[in-house]
């Protein structure tokens, strides 16, 4: 076996895209399935199809060609780059857009390729991310768009908590599909999609208060089961499709804090520790470059993790009830930044159950 690796539970994975679908269906909401959590990984993307996803979202080109074969729409999720144009007339249905002269590219591309390319038009309710700050900014933007051969305005959309941390609110959303009327009124377009946000919008689809929102983007709730705005278990959903195993290369007994002046790290930091006197020291072949050590959390509720560094994860285990040598697995339950992390590495071997 070759470690670390993640384990996958795809019938976990399955059972948390059906839950969340069907109680988004009953309230006449479609799901977009974001696979860049797991690196658009062919066996997990068919299971968010089978679950029941209406679109396959992306944030990279690279992870749209991968996943062609599964004949549902396709959605580039993070703003197009004019110098990529062509890919996006050829690898996405839709795209989220907020800059006119990128959109004049997109068009210029869809003719060339005899191609209608789908936008959703970004709105920036408050999060300082992708969009329109200005709402008058979103109707000049359409009196533009709509003179422009090879584009279809499909729907608008807002993003959430990405980069502000703003959390959506039932106001806030109000206000997105006020917008979206008012495109229909003003210039005669059906806005088929209004895309409320990510998995952060979930606390409010739990209750029920997501009123003319048609359209979510998620996947660390698919992934994970928790809401993102609130980090709250979604109900009859599973947190642990998604395991890390470790392997231990080196166990000693050590100080607590090094001998010595500190410095800077490998990351440019001055880091701090807690002086617990001597420790048994549990040195792990994973590091920073492929997980989040933050969002690890291992299956021994004993161990304390300390830190490490881009290739090292180091573990106190002096109060573990298990004596571990050195070969052993440590396994962790993880959550989404280092399941992304992980699943991007490829020094991570990924293993579906």
């Amino acid at each position: 076996m070759t470690y670390p690796r993640v384990l996958i539970d795809k019938k976990k994975v399955v059972h948390n895209v059906k839950t969340i679908v069907n109680m988004a269906n009953e309230q006449g909401i479609q799901i977009a399935g974001v696979t860049k959590g797991f690196c658009a990984y062919e066996k997990i993307v068919s299971a968010f199809v089978e679950g029941g996803v209406k679109y396959l979202v992306d944030s990279r080109m690279e992870n749209l060609k991968k996943i062609q074969k599964f004949n549902i729409p396709k959605i580039l999720s993070r703003l197009p780059m004019i110098s990529e144009v062509n890919d996006v007339i050829k690898y996405a249905d839709i795209s989220l857009n907020s800059e006119i002269d990128t959109i004049k590219a997109l068009s210029e591309a869809a003719l060339k390729f005899n191609k209608t390319h789908k936008i959703i038009i970004m709105v920036d309710l408050g999060d300082l991310r992708e969009g329109y700050f200005v709402e008058e900014d979103v109707y000049d933007a359409i009196e533009e768009i709509i003179k422009l051969d090879g584009i279809e305005i499909a729907g608008i959309g807002a993003n959430f908590t990405c980069y502000g941390g703003l959390i959506p609110t039932e106001e806030l959303l109000n206000k997105l599909v006020t917008i979206s009327k008012k495109v229909e009124q003003n210039f005669g377009i059906k806005v088929d999609i209004i895309s409320g946000g990510n998995s952060s919008s979930l606390y409010l689809l739990q209750d029920k208060k997501l009123e003319g929102i048609n359209n979510l983007r998620l996947g660390e709730s698919l992934i994970c089961g928790r809401e993102a705005a609130f980090e709250k278990q979604m109900p009859n959903t599973y947190s642990d499709a998604f395991k890390l195993e470790v392997e231990i290369i080196e166990i000693k007994d050590k100080p607590s804090v090094p001998v010595g002046n500190i410095g800077l790290d490998a990351f440019g930091n001055v880091p701090t520790f807690v002086d617990r006197g001597i420790r048994r020291k549990i040195l792990c072949a994973i590091g920073k470059q492929d997980i989040d050590f933050d969002t690890i959390y291992p299956l021994d509720k004993d161990l304390i993790i300390l830190g490490g560094s881009s290739d090292h994860l180091i573990l106190d285990g002096s109060d573990s009830k298990i004596d571990y040598k050195v070969g052993d697995i440590i396994k962790f339950d993880m959550y989404y930044v280092s399941i992304l992390r992980a699943m991007t590495s490829e020094y991570v071997e990924k293993i579906i159950l």
